[in-house]
């Protein structure tokens, strides 16, 4: 390692935070300098949460006719796409998916509907039976991503046996207004904390690759670690035809690993999992998230793309020699 990526490891090591100078050092780094820095990143992850990894899927349990605007979303009412649509899954349905998830390997399942959030009601009370009979019947850990919460649905959720509230920010706060308008970024900041009061721990990330610049992913990350999130789902996006971003360049494969090593960096105690778009944005390069200081992956289908093939992945995590956590 050179001299600078040991100083930024070190600086970690003793508890301190990268400004923006050094970030930008980061996300700017190329041949061996970006090497030097994924050395760091990954050292840093060994050292906090030693050398496992975590595997991570989810089920599409309710999709489309979302009401929120978000540019690069699929399901958005406010888009001519081709996304699915279709009413909330049996309670059955999202149960088989978890036992699904858990013989694959996975250590975590996300019960993911589209909408502002979900209104206490019939929908609610089937997600609630959902999460108890996954608790009683697998040992895979149940999440919920359903939306904007509030503190009294988040108590139900942690009561009912919800591990893990996933909510993203999506983006920097001052970028926000670019991407969405029909809610506000404090909104989402308000769900992490009701979800954190209730006694979940929270899943809260974002998209990259949707015009924001090097400062706002940096900011992103500072808001993140204020937060105290638990674990950090890092996404780079997958142009859908019919929205907004459809014509956006994906990003390289190196943008994203160096993406992944600033966030291990700034966040040196939390679980980084990188969730959608790994396979179109990394390509060949998918298998070094863990050299850049990622701790897990999503595997399986995401919300309306479809991912790899799990036996390639599968057999991507035994040729970069990761361990995988058991369930």
């Amino acid at each position: 390692m050179d001299n600078q990526a040991l100083q930024f490891r070190d600086k970690v090591y003793g508890g301190h935070t990268l400004g923006i100078e050094e970030a930008r050092q980061i996300l700017t780094a190329k041949g061996s300098n970006l090497t030097a820095f994924m050395a760091g990143a990954q050292q840093i992850k060994e050292r906090y949460l030693g050398d496992r990894i975590d595997l991570c899927s989810i089920i599409n349990a309710k999709s489309g006719r979302c009401s929120e605007n978000c540019s690069f979303c699929a399901q958005s009412s406010h888009h001519q796409t081709n996304s699915p649509v279709y009413p909330l899954k049996s309670i059955a349905e999202i149960v088989e998916g978890a036992k699904q998830a858990q013989a694959a390997g996975n250590h975590c399942y996300g019960i993911v509907t589209s909408g502002t959030g979900i209104e206490p009601g019939e929908e609610f009370e089937q997600i609630l039976e959902a999460l108890r009979q996954i608790n009683s019947e697998t040992e895979i850990s149940p999440s919920a991503s359903l939306g904007i919460l509030d503190s009294k649905s988040a108590e139900a959720l942690f009561a009912a046996g919800c591990k893990t509230y996933h909510h993203n920010l999506e983006t920097a706060r001052s970028f926000f207004p670019e991407i969405c308008t029909t809610h506000s970024y404090e909104d989402d900041v308000e769900s992490v904390r009701c979800a954190k009061a209730a006694g979940m721990e929270v899943c809260c990330g974002g998209i990259f690759g949707l015009g924001e610049s090097l400062n706002q992913r940096y900011e992103m990350a500072l808001t993140l670690r204020e937060l105290d999130v638990d674990s950090v789902p890092l996404n780079f996006l997958n142009p859908v035809e019919g929205t907004p971003l459809q014509d956006a360049d994906l990003l390289t494969p190196m943008d994203c690993l160096r993406i992944i090593c600033l966030y291990r960096y700034l966040l040196p105690k939390k679980r980084i999992t990188v969730c959608g778009g790994r396979e179109k944005n990394l390509r060949d390069f998918q298998s070094a998230i863990f050299m850049a200081g990622a701790s897990g992956t999503m595997i399986g289908n995401y919300l309306t793309t479809s991912g790899r093939n799990s036996e390639i992945d599968m057999q991507m995590l035994s040729d970069a020699e990761v361990t995988i956590n058991a369930c």
